[in-house]
């Protein structure tokens, strides 16, 4: 898949996670809404980008027990349900990347989601967004 395709894909994800979190959907629904609608009047979104943004918003949801604990044990003050909205989704979702084998390097993983938090939220939170991530990555190296 093209670094566009992905990066296109995880923004999606994102999205998804959005209205999964703030709309209280089922995951599955999340993703059926988000495509229909944000597809409605243009071409279908490629099959490699809705399979990887499917993948990983369904991934996340699924491993989020996993997932909030590694936030919660990198960060005294701030548990997730703390957190911006943006934000905690933004972690959410590397972190679900990280513990799953993609084939994608942390590095590239920790800076999509930087990314992804410049575009979505606020530039203090691309700092607190690597801090986190860098380390819940330490982490994941040492288990």
């Amino acid at each position: 898949m093209k670094k566009d395709t992905r990066r296109r894909a995880r923004e999606a994800a994102l999205q998804i996670l959005y209205q999964w979190d703030v709309g209280k959907l089922d995951i599955d629904r999340a993703i059926e809404t988000f495509f229909d609608l944000q597809w409605a009047d243009a071409q279908p979104p490629p099959d490699d980008l809705r399979a990887f943004a499917s993948g990983l918003a369904r991934g996340t949801v699924e491993r989020l027990s996993d997932v909030d604990t590694l936030i919660a044990n990198t960060t005294e003050r701030w548990r997730p349900e703390r957190m911006p909205v943006v934000d905690r989704l933004v972690l959410r979702m590397a972190v679900c990347e990280l513990l799953r084998d993609t084939g994608t390097p942390p590095a590239v993983v920790i800076n999509e989601a930087l990314e992804l938090a410049r575009t979505f939220s606020t530039e203090e939170s691309v700092k607190f967004v690597n801090g986190m991530l860098d380390g819940i990555r330490k982490k994941i190296n040492r288990l």
